[in-house]
């Protein structure tokens, strides 16, 4: 059995191949279709992601609280809040507390396994 360490994913989802990120603090289980991919993230409260843009993502919260700017709207997103950032809209996030979050990428190469 893998280490718990507070993530709400149960076993099954830890299992999951790690993606490949170099940001301390951030780590995610990824599930990958022929053309899309859903990351499982456990998100430390590392501060703010830089202004940063790529393809459509669509998400939803599981644990936690951050503020998530997309275009020029900025709000805070709880347990429970969904987001959809379009393909190619500016888009940054602060994370006040630590996150579990499920995103859904519409790309099949965003995240490449570790």
């Amino acid at each position: 059995m893998k280490e718990w360490n507070g993530t709400p994913y149960p076993e099954m989802l830890r299992e999951l191949p790690e993606i490949d990120i170099s940001i301390k603090g951030i780590k995610g289980w990824l599930l990958q279709s022929e053309d899309k991919q859903v990351v499982f993230f456990d998100i430390e409260p590392i501060g703010e992601m830089p202004p940063h843009s790529h393809c459509a993502q669509w998400g939803l919260m599981v644990e936690g609280e951050m503020r998530l700017t997309i275009g020029e709207e900025s709000r805070v997103y709880r347990k429970g809040d969904w987001y959809y950032i379009p393909p190619g809209v500016l888009h940054s996030a602060t994370f006040l507390t630590r996150v579990n979050v499920i995103d859904i990428f519409d790309d099949p190469e965003r995240y490449k396994i570790k």
